[in-house]
Parts: structure tokens; sequence; C-alpha cells
């Protein structure tokens, strides 16, 4: 089973390409962990980011958040070197295309063919890991790797996933003090992302997918987040289809806190469970 085509996009609004402006467009040497190192380089027709410790013990290709509209390689270098420490896994972060320029599915078209590559280089699947939208691009990319007849990923590490576009938990009321990704920038991240595209397609809204045979996943969500929903609701589906997932709902926490606030002891603390789960089995 092929995807959907590629369909063109529209000119990103000012105001998201300020956004955009703020965030980092190249990485330095000085945002790694001690002991990795980064270098880029193009997989599959895609740029991407590649952080190594010293040893490795696998791939984990990671997709970074941001809505599918914002976000790069190089925003996430540091924490992309910090999960290779904490792995010691190359972190392959690809340069995915984002919307509104290149809506649906061109982000999953990227991170398949960084995916494929990955498979034939590697001689095996890679893991596979992101945040918020990343998290939920991981998702897809599982049940598009399955329809393109390739091996699973290995496991899935998923930092507050957004799995559901439709925007309709329960959990963007019972948390409106999440300032973070609430409601409104859900539904507008969604909606230049779809641009008319059904909201209920599995790779678009992995919680509607197939999930039988998903690989082993493991769940990170906060308790005061928006996405905690989308968490839970993708836990249960994950359960329900027999796959086995270890979940970890953390209180007071911000929207996916291991990526941007390295100094909590509870991102420390994330990154030794992804490591053990990594390691395990």
């Amino acid at each position: 089973m092929t995807l959907p085509p590629p369909r063109t996009g529209y000119q990103a609004p000012p105001d998201l390409l300020a956004r955009r402006a703020r965030m980092p467009d190249a990485w330095s040497e000085a945002m790694l962990e001690p002991g990795t190192s980064g270098r880029n380089r193009v997989i599959g027709g895609v740029a991407c980011l590649v952080c190594e410790p010293a040893t490795q013990l696998g791939t984990i290709l990671y997709l970074h958040g941001g809505g599918y509209r914002m976000g790069s390689p190089a925003a996430w270098a540091n924490f992309a070197s910090r999960l290779a420490a904490a792995t010691m896994c190359r972190i392959v972060v690809p340069d995915y295309r984002l919307a509104p320029e290149h809506p649906f599915p061109a982000a999953l078209i990227d991170a398949l063919s960084v995916y494929r590559a990955l498979v034939v280089t590697d001689r095996a699947p890679p893991f596979v890991g992101g945040d918020s939208a990343g998290g939920g691009l991981a998702c897809a990319l599982t049940l598009a790797s399955g329809q393109a007849g390739l091996d699973l990923p290995q496991k899935a590490i998923l930092l507050s996933p957004w799995v559901d576009l439709t925007v309709t938990n329960a959990s963007y009321e019972s948390r409106k003090s999440d300032l973070f990704f609430p409601r409104e920038s859900a539904q507008e991240a969604a909606n230049l992302y779809l641009q008319g595209h059904d909201a209920r397609d599995p790779l678009a809204s992995p919680i509607n997918g197939d999930l039988d045979g998903f690989p082993d996943t493991l769940i990170f969500a906060s308790s005061d987040e928006c996405l905690i929903g989308d968490a839970q609701a993708f836990q249960a589906r994950l359960a329900e289809a027999r796959v086995p997932v270890e979940t970890h709902i953390v209180p007071g926490m911000t929207h996916v806190w291991p990526v941007i606030a390295p100094a909590l002891p509870e991102s420390e603390a994330a990154l030794n469970t992804i490591g053990n789960f990594i390691r395990t089995g």
C-alpha cells in the first residue's frame, strides 16, 4: 500500500514565520552532550542531524515536535545528544517538511524515506521516537512501514504524543491551564497540516489505526497537559491490541518536559527510563 500523493500547500502566515525564526536554524558542538558527536547527513534523500555516542547499540529515528508546522533538527540537537548518551544509540533527526507549505502527507513521506534507508543500511529496523506531533508522526510511520511491507520498528518511545488530530479529547477542556499546547494551538496546527484531509485517517491520527503487532511502546505525559488524553487513549488502544506498553504520567510537568527542561530531575529520570527501555528485551 502506498501513501497518499503529495499535495500543494501555501505560504506560512507571518506570525508562524516569526515563531520559526526564533528557533535555531543551525546546531553547534556546544549544544551537544559531552561524549557525543554530531554531523549532518542526507539519508533517504532527507537532510538529517545524526548524534552519536562513542559506543552504539542501535539507531533511533527521532521525529521532532512542533505541531507539524515548526521545529528543526538544530532546535532538537541538545535533546538528541542527551538521548544518544542515555541510550547509547545513534539518533537520527530528519528535517521533514513542514506545513502549511507542505501539508499531509509530506512529513510522513519524508519520515518513511529515512526509515526505509536506515532499514537497508543497518540491515535491521531502527527504534522510533518522537515528541508531541513527532510522537504522532512516529506512530503513523510505524503504521505506514507495515503497509509498505517493511519490518516494523524495534520499539517506540513517545513523549506527550499527539495521536488524534480531531482535537476532541476531553482533556483539552479539563486541562485548560496548559498554555503550551491548548485546544486553540492544536486546532490551528491540525488545520495547517491537514488542509481538508480527513483528520480521522490513521496515517494522520494513528489512534484510529490497526495496532495489532505494534512494537513495544514507552509513553510519557504530564498529568497537567492537554495531551494526557491522547497519551492515555493510545495506551488503552495498545493494551486492547495486546501490545506491551509502559506509561509514565508525571504530575507538575510541562508538555514534553524531557526535551525543553533538561535540568529537571524528572527529565533525567525520563532519559534513564528510556535508556533502560531500549536496552531491555
